[in-house]
C-alpha cells in the first residue's frame, strides 16, 4: 500500500508509524486510558484488512480516532487528536523545502515532464517553478478547504489553479487589441501611442503579449484582423511620399506594392522573432495564440488577406534553431477561422486555406474553426475581445465509474456529489478575484487589454454576466464508458450513455450560471499532466484495469482512445457530436493526411460538423 503524505508524494506503508505515533500518545495518558499492544495490533490489522492500494495519511488517522472512540479510550482519543494537531503545526512552518531543493537540483521530474514550454534547468523558469511551488503549499495548508485538497489528492477533481491561487490573477484571455492599437496603452508607466504604419503596429503589439503574458499564467490570444487598418496606413504613407514624384503612375504602384510587401514580410518576422525570443516573468516565451480570420464585407479584408496570407508562408518556411537548421516554432499558435469564403468550396479565399492546408502538413499549424459551427452553438457572443477565463477545475470521471462497478443508480449519485465538490473549488477560485483592485495589473484592467478601469476601481463587475468565464473540465468519458457499459461511446447503449453524462454536465454548469450570474461553462480540458496523475492514482487505489488503468493516462475529454481503430470520418463524426455539448471549449486531433483531396474532404466536414480541430502527424 502507498500512503499519499500531504504535500502529494507517496511513500510506502509503514505500520511502524502507526504504533509509534499511538505510543507516543499513549505516554501521556493514565495506565487506565492507554491503548493496549493488542488493541493497538487490532487497529492496524483493520486498515490493513481495507486492502487499499492507497490511502491519504489524514483518512489512516481519521480510522485512529475512530477505532479509540470505539473502545472507549476517550481521554487517549483526545491526546492523540491534540498531537495530530501539533504535528500539523510543525509542518505549516515550512513543507516546501523537498520540492524546491529538489527543482534547483533538477530533480523534479513532474514538473520537468509536465505540459509546459518552461526549460527547468533555467534559473528563470526555476525562480517561476519555484513561486509556484510555495503557491500550492500555502494553498493546501491554508487557503482550500480540506475536502478539496483531500479530492484534489484523491484524484476525484484537478485544481488547474493551485501554482498561482495565492494572487489574484486570471487563467487567460482574449486581448482587445482593436482598442489598444487605436486608443494607445501604458507600460511600465510609459504611454505608447496609436500606431502610424504596419511595422509600428507589430512592434507595438509584441510589447503588449509579453505585458499581458507576465500578469497571468494561462494563454493569450489576440485578432490579427486588427493589423489591416495599419498595413493600409503604410500604403498611403507610401503613395503620399511618391505622389508629386515624375514618375509614371503604373509604375509608382509598383513601387507602392513592393515596399508595402516588404513591410509586410518585415512586420509579419518581427510578430514570430519577437515572440519567441521575448521571456515573460514566468521564466518561457508568451504563450500566444494569433487568430486568422478573413470578414467579407468589412474593412481591411484584402490588408488581412494579405496579412494572413504572409503569416502562413512564413510558418511554411519555418525559423532556424540554434543549430541553423529550420524547425517549428510552438509559438505563435496559429487558429484559422473557416467561412463561407474560405472553406474549400469554390470561396474567394479559398487560395488560403490550400496555403494553410500544405502549412499543416509539414508544420501541424493551423488549427482549424469553424465559424458556422461557433454560430450554430451561440459562441462567438461569450467570446468577444476583452474574455478572460477566472479558472479551471477538471472532474475524473473513470473514477466515478469505477466506484459504480457498473450500477448507474450509484454512478448518478456520486457524479453529482463530486460536481457540487467541483462548484465548491470553482468558487474557491471567483472568491479569489472578487473585490481585486483594477492596480493589481494595469495592462489588463486599465489600459485595455481587457477593460479601461479607473485607478483603483474593483473588477467585480467583470467576473459576472459573460464578461468572463469559469470551466468544469473532463476527462475520460471513454474509460468511463467502456466501465460502466462495455463499449466505447461510439456505439450503441455506450453513445448514448455517453451523451447522456455529457448533457449532466452541460445541464449542471447552466443551473450554476442561473444560480450565480457567472459564466460557467464546460471545458473539454486538453492533454495534461493531469491525466497521467489520475490514471496513476487510479491504478493505485483500484489496481490495473483492462484498457483503463493500465496504459500511461486517460483520454481526454470526450476522445475516442485510438485502440478503437475507428476510420477518420467514422471517428469525427461521433467527436463532433459530444464537441456541440461542449460548449465552453474543446478539440478535436485528426491525424494529417497525405493527400491535398483528403485534406480538402477533412477542412469541409470541420466547417460543416466540426467546431475546432488540430492536425497531427502521422
Amino acid at each position: 500500500m502507498k500512503v499519499i503524505k500531504r504535500d502529494g508524494r507517496a511513500v510506502d506503508y509503514d505500520r511502524a508509524k502507526i504504533e509509534l505515533a499511538i505510543e507516543k500518545a499513549n505516554n501521556e495518558v493514565r495506565e487506565e486510558e492507554k491503548a493496549s499492544k493488542t488493541e493497538i495490533k487490532e487497529m492496524i490489522n483493520y486498515i490493513e484488512s481495507l486492502n487499499k492500494k492507497r490511502m491519504l495519511v489524514e483518512d489512516i488517522q481519521d480510522i485512529i480516532e475512530q477505532k479509540l472512540m470505539e473502545i472507549g479510550r476517550y481521554e487517549l482519543a483526545k491526546k492523540y487528536i491534540v498531537y495530530r494537531y501539533t504535528r500539523a503545526l510543525v509542518r505549516k512552518a515550512n513543507t516546501t523545502d523537498e520540492t524546491i531543493l529538489g527543482l534547483i537540483r533538477n530533480m523534479s521530474r513532474e514538473l520537468s515532464d509536465g505540459d509546459t514550454n518552461k526549460n527547468t534547468t533555467l534559473a528563470s523558469a526555476q525562480r517561476d517553478f519555484i513561486a509556484g511551488e510555495v503557491s500550492r503549499d500555502l494553498t493546501q495548508r491554508l487557503l482550500l478547504p480540506e475536502k478539496i485538497v483531500k479530492a484534489h489528492k484523491k484524484g476525484i477533481l484537478y485544481f488547474h489553479d493551485a501554482g498561482y491561487f495565492v494572487q489574484p490573477i486570471i487563467n487567460s484571455c482574449l486581448m482587445n487589441i482593436s482598442d489598444m492599437l487605436k486608443n494607445g496603452t501604458v507600460i511600465n508607466g510609459i504611454y505608447i501611442e496609436s500606431p502610424q504604419n504596419f511595422l509600428e503596429a507589430c512592434m507595438m503589439v509584441t510589447q503588449i503579449i509579453a505585458t499581458v503574458a507576465s500578469n497571468q499564467y494561462g494563454a493569450t490570444a489576440m485578432h490579427v484582423k486588427h493589423l489591416g487598418n495599419y498595413l493600409k496606413k503604410s500604403y498611403e504613407i507610401c503613395k503620399d511620399e511618391l505622389e508629386n514624384k515624375p514618375i509614371p503612375k503604373e509604375l509608382k504602384e509598383e513601387i507602392i506594392q513592393e515596399r508595402v510587401k516588404t513591410e509586410l514580410q518585415r512586420g509579419v518576422k518581427i510578430l514570430e522573432q519577437q515572440i519567441n525570443t521575448l521571456m515573460t516573468a514566468h521564466g518561457n516565451a508568451p504563450e500566444v495564440t494569433l487568430i486568422l480570420q478573413i470578414e467579407e464585407g468589412k474593412p481591411y479584408t484584402k490588408e488581412n488577406a494579405m496579412i494572413i496570407e504572409e503569416i502562413l508562408k512564413q510558418r511554411y518556411q519555418g525559423v532556424k534553431n540554434e543549430a541553423g537548421d529550420e524547425s517549428t516554432p510552438e509559438f505563435p499558435k496559429l487558429v484559422y477561422v473557416l467561412d463561407e469564403c474560405n472553406a474549400m468550396k469554390g470561396g474567394r479565399y479559398d487560395y488560403l486555406t490550400k496555403l494553410a492546408m500544405q502549412c499543416s502538413a509539414k508544420r501541424m499549424a493551423p488549427q482549424y474553426v469553424s465559424a458556422k459551427r461557433m454560430k450554430e452553438m451561440g459562441i462567438e457572443e461569450c467570446q468577444g475581445e476583452g474574455h478572460f477565463s477566472q479558472g479551471i477545475v477538471s472532474i475524473n470521471l473513470p473514477q466515478i465509474a469505477m466506484v459504480a462497478e457498473g450500477d448507474e443508480t450509484i454512478f448518478w449519485k456520486e457524479l453529482d456529489k463530486r460536481l457540487e465538490l467541483c462548484f465548491e473549488a470553482l468558487m474557491c477560485k471567483h472568491y479569489t478575484l472578487l473585490g481585486t483592485s483594477s492596480q493589481i495589473s494595469p495592462i489588463h484592467w486599465q489600459q485595455g487589454a481587457i477593460a479601461r478601469l479607473e485607478k483603483g476601481e474593483k473588477i467585480d463587475k467583470l467576473l459576472y454576466k459573460g464578461h468572463s468565464t469559469i470551466s468544469l473540465g473532463y476527462i475520460g468519458i471513454y474509460e468511463m464508458t467502456k466501465l460502466m457499459k462495455g463499449v466505447s461511446q461510439a456505439e450503441g447503449e455506450g453513445h448514448d450513455f455517453a451523451i447522456k453524462v455529457l448533457q449532466h454536465l452541460k445541464d449542471t454548469v447552466e443551473r450554476w450560471t442561473k444560480e450565480t450570474n457567472i459564466a460557467f461553462t464546460l471545458y473539454g480540458t486538453p492533454a495534461g499532466t493531469w491525466e497521467k496523475q489520475f490514471t496513476k492514482m487510479d491504478k493505485e487505489q483500484f489496481g490495473t484495469v483492462k484498457e483503463i488503468t493500465d496504459k500511461g493516462a486517460y483520454t481526454n475529454s470526450f476522445h475516442i482512445d485510438t485502440r478503437e481503430n475507428m476510420q477518420l470520418f467514422d471517428k469525427l463524426t461521433v467527436e463532433s457530436k459530444f464537441q456541440a455539448i461542449s460548449t465552453g471549449g474543446s478539440n478535436i486531433y485528426i491525424e494529417t493526411p497525405k493527400t491535398e483531396q483528403e485534406l480538402t474532404a477533412i477542412i469541409q466536414f470541420i466547417y460543416d460538423k466540426a467546431q475546432y480541430a488540430t492536425f497531427l502527424t502521422q
